[in-house]
């Protein structure tokens, strides 16, 4: 009885420092402010977690194993341009869960060894995900790219996605970053596809891009 409200008072610490470090930065925020933010004492929180360094490991094992089961393609039958759209989208609307990964993502690595290694073999996955798209394109007949071309596109899209945030927060350092441009981002990465489709799906990538105002 007494380990289930410690292990909410966990949850909670856990949620409220995603939330703040989406919103301000993590740089910006101590573990007194996530405390203050909870109403709860400092020992409180440190009885949980002894610094900031626990609670952001604690937030990247939830966002590793996301991120892997985003990246786990099917392997039924070869991808065609929907299923990439969809995974992009989703790809990108965890990207926005966890935003400050992205956004702080320099410091974050050479601050924090477990980040490092581990968010290294997300890129790797990420690369290894996106070729696998491509390549089931050109086996569907859908795409004409040379192996070289998928892997140097396969690259560029991994390197898009772990970018655009980072991107739309220089473009407008004081305006607010809203969900809305994660269709942009989905759009610019399959704006890279695009000149290698071939018939029918370049005329469903055009479709999608209409409806989802990104054209």
């Amino acid at each position: 009885m007494e380990r289930k409200p410690k292990r909410r008072t966990r949850e909670r610490i856990i949620e409220t420092s995603l939330r703040l470090f989406n919103d301000f930065g993590e740089p910006n925020v101590t573990t007194t402010v996530v405390a203050d933010e909870m109403n709860i004492s400092p020992g409180n929180l440190y009885y949980h977690f002894h610094n900031k360094d626990e609670i952001i490991e604690s937030i990247f094992a939830s966002f590793e194993r996301e991120m892997e089961e985003t990246l786990t393609t099917p392997t039924r039958r070869p991808a065609n341009v929907e299923d990439i759209w969809l995974f992009l989208h989703l790809l990108f609307e965890l990207i926005w869960k966890y935003r400050f990964f992205y956004r702080d993502l320099n410091d974050l690595l050479t601050r924090n060894r477990v980040l490092e290694i581990h968010f290294k073999q997300i890129l790797a996955h990420k690369v290894r995900t996106a070729t696998t798209l491509c390549d089931g394109l050109v086996s569907a007949g859908a795409m004409r790219a040379s192996s070289e071309q998928r892997r140097a596109l396969a690259t560029n899209m991994a390197v898009i996605a772990t970018y655009w945030l980072s991107f739309e927060y220089a473009c407008d350092p004081r305006g607010t970053v809203e969900t809305g441009r994660i269709g942009r981002g989905v759009y610019q990465v399959m704006a890279m596809v695009s000149p290698f489709l071939l018939g029918d799906a370049k005329g469903l990538l055009e479709k999608l891009s209409r409806e989802y105002g990104a054209s």
